[in-house]
């Protein structure tokens, strides 16, 4: 099995991601997984993108699973959270590139440690009822 670091963005960072849209994306990810010898190691969230962290066969697909996902994903995420078409601009949810690392240098802790607190800034300063910059 290898470990992969996968960053999706939303296209022109458009800030439509809250826990509940995070919870039907990685949902989403978990039922597609499977088909591609994936599984999920680690999921987490900011505004405008997300984190994620899975293992895979090494003769898995990637490309095929990265392309089914995010095709899968907006057209689903679209559907039943109507109000992230008003912040999108077109139709297009994800921005065409992605980052995709490979985590053979860092020890896997270190790599959840860091997908973890993604996010918890903005998480926190709404919790003490600040806003965000």
């Amino acid at each position: 099995m290898l470990h992969y670091h996968l960053v999706f963005v939303v296209k022109y960072r458009r800030q439509v991601f809250d826990d509940e849209i995070s919870n039907r994306a990685r949902d989403i990810f978990e039922y597609i997984a499977p088909n591609y010898n994936i599984t999920l190691e680690e999921w987490n969230h900011d505004k405008d993108h997300v984190h994620i962290l899975f293992k895979a066969h090494p003769n898995t697909e990637i490309s095929k699973f990265i392309n089914a996902y995010k095709s899968a994903s907006s057209r689903l995420l679209k559907k039943e959270f109507p109000q992230i078409r008003e912040k999108l601009w077109k139709e297009t949810f994800w921005s065409q590139s992605f980052c995709l690392l490979t985590t053979g240098g860092a020890p896997i802790e270190v790599i959840k440690e860091y997908i973890e607190s993604q996010g918890q800034i903005d998480r926190r300063r709404q919790q003490n009822g600040k806003q965000g910059i």
